[in-house]
């Protein structure tokens, strides 16, 4: 299923070591949004904090049908995690270097649900050496199909 929402930055700025599947506590309001495809992810983050992993920074743009019982766009959020996955991802974020970023929003059995990344923040000269390889793969592919084409 489609992405609702995506991070690009993530895979930018961030070595992937690991993602977990979360659940996150929504209002109606905020779920309407989300179907509308209103709002945004690239700065968000989480943290774990007594024991509950939380959502800083997630922009959900305010439901233009509400009242005044609508959300706040940048609210803090909770992600609803297993026990045994908390601990992980508390160990993991503890390193220094490391942090909890979301990749994407997605639908699942008509729920919304985050795609939580544990990443490594990667240094300028790993930026151009993906950006390297990601041109030479385009030089590549573009090289192949002149081929193909004329002959």
């Amino acid at each position: 299923m489609p992405d609702i929402l995506t991070n690009p930055k993530a895979r930018r700025d961030y070595h992937i070591l690991e993602t977990f599947e979360a659940g996150i506590v929504l209002r109606g309001t905020e779920v309407k949004t989300l179907r509308a495809g209103k709002g945004q992810i690239s700065d968000a983050f989480a943290r774990v904090e007594n024991g509950e992993v939380y959502l800083y920074n997630a922009h959900i743009e305010e439901y233009a049908f509400g009242n005044r019982q609508n959300h706040q766009p940048k609210a803090t959020r909770k992600l609803l995690l297993h026990k045994s996955e908390i601990r992980k991802l508390f160990g993991l974020a503890a390193v220094k270097g490391n942090a909890l970023l979301p990749l994407a929003f997605y639908w699942k059995n008509g729920k919304v649900k985050v795609r939580l990344a544990v990443g490594k923040g990667k240094a300028q000269y790993d930026k151009r050496e993906d950006l390297k390889t990601r041109e030479a793969e385009r030089e590549l592919k573009r090289a192949t199909m002149k081929r193909f084409k004329s002959g």
